[in-house]
């Protein structure tokens, strides 16, 4: 199990679509669709690579490949292999992985930021699984380091989670009472990268799950850019920052 003497035992983030924001501080909020917000921890804004806002980082995901237990955590303390939960909703393995590495993909195409599977799960940055002791939707859990500059925290590892009891879908199909699980990861990776609730709706990191669009929305873009720069590909491509 990955472990670290370099990050406070402070284990506190958001959770999914259920609740009302959690108690942080409002960050470069917009009016209107352009709304975002930074997710604050103790105060801190919190991102991966250095505590340079605008700054890119490489960031290794993986699957829990065996229950672990993460005492001090607020949400995802307790954390399985996926199998059951795709099991139960009739996901295949192979769909599971590949709607997994799409929702990694669409904050990688916005950002400077780069996502690579972890060879070893044990050493992964951010781990995947489904929750030991089901609860509500979905949750995300991050960490971060002992040191900050200009009042942000490099994030040490996050933990991303999904009720297993709960039925999943691969797909937007109208019905909003099952979770297509790519939107939902995608929006559980943005807490994970250092992104709050910015408000009821209008975004997908919005806390309504909704099947309006598939995409990032104008605030997820901005948000997102402030914390790691425009992508590579993005500035290939002549877009300009949101």
């Amino acid at each position: 199990m990955r472990t670290s003497a370099i990050h406070h035992a402070v284990k506190i983030v958001c959770l999914f679509l259920l609740c009302p924001l959690v108690s942080v501080v409002p960050t470069a909020a917009n009016s209107g669709d352009g709304e975002f917000q930074l997710l604050k921890l103790d105060g801190y804004k919190v991102k991966w690579g250095d505590t340079e806002l605008g700054t890119g980082a490489v960031v290794s995901y993986a699957f829990a490949h065996a229950p672990q237990h993460f005492n001090d955590a607020r949400n995802c303390r307790e954390l399985v292999p996926m199998d059951d939960l795709a099991q139960r909703s009739g996901i295949s393995q192979a769909a599971l992985r590949k709607e997994t590495a799409a929702a990694f993909r669409v904050w990688e195409d916005a950002a400077n930021i780069t996502f690579v599977p972890a060879e070893n799960p044990d050493q992964a940055d951010i781990l995947i699984g489904a929750q030991g002791r089901p609860v509500g939707r979905a949750f995300a859990n991050v960490v971060y380091k002992t040191g900050s500059s200009n009042g942000v925290k490099v994030i040490d590892q996050a933990l991303v989670c999904l009720n297993p009891e709960q039925p999943w879908k691969v797909g937007f199909d109208g019905n909003t009472d099952v979770y297509d699980i790519r939107y939902t990861l995608i929006h559980e990776i943005g807490h994970a990268i250092g992104l709050d609730h910015p408000g009821p709706s209008g975004q997908v990191m919005s806390f309504k799950y909704t099947e309006r669009y598939q995409d990032l929305q104008a605030g997820d873009l901005r948000g997102v850019e402030l914390l790691y720069g425009v992508s590579i590909r993005r500035l290939a491509a002549g877009d300009g920052p949101q």
